[in-house]
């Protein structure tokens, strides 16, 4: 499928049998090009180069041309890079920042962005969020991560402490925006010791066959237990936690070592299901479902990165 490319590169894109290392010599045309990979945009790096957006646009068009290959998608607010792009930037970006470093022509050191302060809670942002960063970090990107519960964090993003903040709640107000993430999916588990004795009696009786289990949770209140039996179950949880841990990562883990039952995000347990050392004990038909969001403050950020990882958390968020 071609892509639509309103500045008229007429370049294809790259497809799977094509090489991802075009040869490109003229060193201005790399320059530009790295400029546009790390602002995300042609007008960020018009200003960051002293160019005209123009010039910018013009360049990256004949870069493309001499590399046979579309470098951007280009979208209605900024670019974004292709397959071929990431390819190109990790061979010359080293050698093209020493180069400006030694020549007295650091921009990328003096004028790049600051850091993207980011935060949410450990669990997603661990499985999930920062491995959908990672490539980031090889086109300058810089993020400063926090981790913690969402009502704090909200308060710290308002103070403006935060860009961004994961948030498993929809916030208030007025004062931030939200845009949601991703539904995390919620499953009663435990390890195959158990499951063998629960199974059958919870089909034959019901949650009450739990009761006399231990169950692992991350804090007192039971939040996310109490979710699912209000929700599935149609009824209150009666029974209180055996083991808190304030992480649900330490929760996986002291339930596939068998100490008792639990109810976790899918994602986080995927590969214990998969491999057995965590059992799902019920699989209803509608399973409880909460939804992420991705927060900020309202207006504009003035670091172009804080826009980029937004753009590619949102892509990430279809696909998890």
């Amino acid at each position: 499928m071609r892509h639509e490319d309103p500045h008229g590169s007429g370049i294809p894109p790259h497809s799977p049998g094509q090489s991802t290392a075009p040869v490109v010599t003229d060193l201005n045309l790399l320059r530009t090009f790295l400029a546009v990979y790390r602002s995300g945009s042609f007008t960020a790096a018009a200003k960051l180069l002293g160019l005209s957006q123009p010039t910018v646009t013009t360049q990256i068009r004949a870069l493309e041309r001499q590399a046979g290959r579309e470098m951007f998608e280009r979208l209605p607010r900024g670019v974004a890079p292709t397959a071929v792009a990431h390819d190109l930037v990790a061979r010359v970006a080293a050698p093209l920042d020493a180069l400006a470093a030694a020549t007295g022509q650091d921009t990328a050191t003096n004028e790049r962005a600051a850091p993207v302060h980011l935060a949410g809670p450990a669990e997603l942002l661990c499985s999930l969020v920062l491995p959908a960063l990672a490539p980031l970090t090889a086109t300058g990107v810089r993020l400063r991560v926090s981790m913690d519960l969402t009502d704090p964090l909200l308060e710290e993003l308002r103070a403006g402490r935060h860009d961004l903040v994961i948030a498993t709640s929809r916030p208030r107000g007025r004062t931030v925006t939200a845009v949601p993430l991703m539904d995390e999916e919620f499953v009663l588990v435990a390890a195959p010791s158990w499951a063998g004795r629960l199974m059958p009696r919870l089909a034959t009786v019901g949650p009450a066959a739990l009761h006399t289990v231990p169950l692992v949770t991350y804090a007192e209140d039971l939040p996310i237990a109490r979710r699912y039996w209000r929700h599935v179950f149609g009824t209150r949880l009666s029974c209180g936690a055996a083991v808190t841990v304030p992480d649900l990562r330490g929760v996986r883990a002291a339930v596939v070592a068998g100490a008792g039952f639990t109810v976790l995000p899918r994602y986080l347990c995927l590969d214990e299901i998969a491999s057995g050392t965590l059992v799902l004990l019920h699989e209803p038909e509608d399973p409880p479902i909460n939804t992420a969001y991705l927060v900020q403050r309202p207006g504009t950020p003035d670091n172009p990165d804080v826009v980029r990882v937004r753009d590619l958390l949102l892509k990430a968020g279809r696909t998890w």
